[in-house]
This record gives C-alpha cells, sequence and structure tokens, in this order.
C-alpha cells in the first residue's frame, strides 16, 4: 500500500492497456444517458470530421481511471481534475494506456495529503488522447 508519504514529485506509473470496444460504447450511452449520435450513430458520425463514431471523452476517462492502481494506494477520496483536455478521438478499437506523473505534494492535514498527478493518456499508436491533473487525497503513515 502506498502512502502520501511514499510518493515523491517526478515519480511515474505507467498502466496496462485496454481495448476501447463498441459495446462500451453502448453500455457507457445507457447508464449515462449521453446518446449524441456521434458516438452512437454510425451514418451521423460518417459526416462528421472524424468519419467514423467516436468514445465519450467521459467514457475515455472512466476506462482510464478503471486502469490506474488504485487499489494499491491509501486513497481516502477523488479530489477533482485540473486541465483535462481531450487531443485526440478514441475511436472504436483503439486501445489505451494512462501515464502518471506526480506533479505536486500538499499536505492536508495529520492524516492526510493531496497528491496531484499529470495523467496523459495516449492510443495504440502512442499519440496523446487525454491530458490533465488527477488530485487524490492519500492516507499518512501513522
Amino acid at each position: 500500500m502506498k502512502y502520501y508519504e511514499d510518493f515523491e514529485v517526478g515519480d511515474r506509473i505507467a498502466t496496462r492497456a485496454r481495448t476501447v470496444t463498441e459495446a462500451d460504447i453502448v453500455f457507457f450511452a445507457s447508464l449515462s444517458g449521453d446518446w449524441y449520435p456521434l458516438h452512437t450513430d454510425i451514418e451521423y458520425a460518417k459526416k462528421s470530421p472524424f468519419g467514423e463514431r467516436i468514445a465519450h471523452g467521459f467514457l475515455v476517462l472512466s476506462i482510464a481511471s478503471g486502469l490506474i492502481p488504485l487499489s494499491e494506494m491509501a486513497i481516502v477520496a477523488f479530489y477533482g481534475m485540473d486541465g483535462v483536455r481531450f487531443l485526440r478521438p478514441t475511436k472504436i478499437w483503439d486501445t489505451i494506456k494512462v501515464e502518471l506523473e506526480v506533479v505536486e505534494k500538499r499536505e492536508r492535514d495529520e492524516k492526510t495529503g493531496i497528491v496531484a498527478f499529470k495523467e496523459t493518456i495516449r492510443n495504440q499508436r502512442e499519440e496523446e488522447v487525454a491530458v490533465g491533473v488527477m488530485r487524490l487525497v492519500l492516507s499518512r503513515k501513522e
């Protein structure tokens, strides 16, 4: 288990990869209620700048969250995300992975601290598809 004190600015974590499927997009649309045709209508998406359906941005972030080894960290809470940008579309059958870099740490109180991770989501071609800063509240060692 990694606690607040175990992280240092500059530390890096690389995750395993996962392929985004059509089922992911349909399930996410059902769960979220976001049936925007760019994600769910083949004919509409063909006429878009992307030429095909793309994954929802929040789906990409959700899959990325699932790839991060959160169970190995002494997490108290997800604190938020800053500066999230989607740089390229994630298409059906793209395979994504996450690279995290600790960019900031600050003590919150005697029991917790906040660690900020630069999050870079890359596809199978190593292209950045999304970036942002994720902040987690972690327990401090007692």
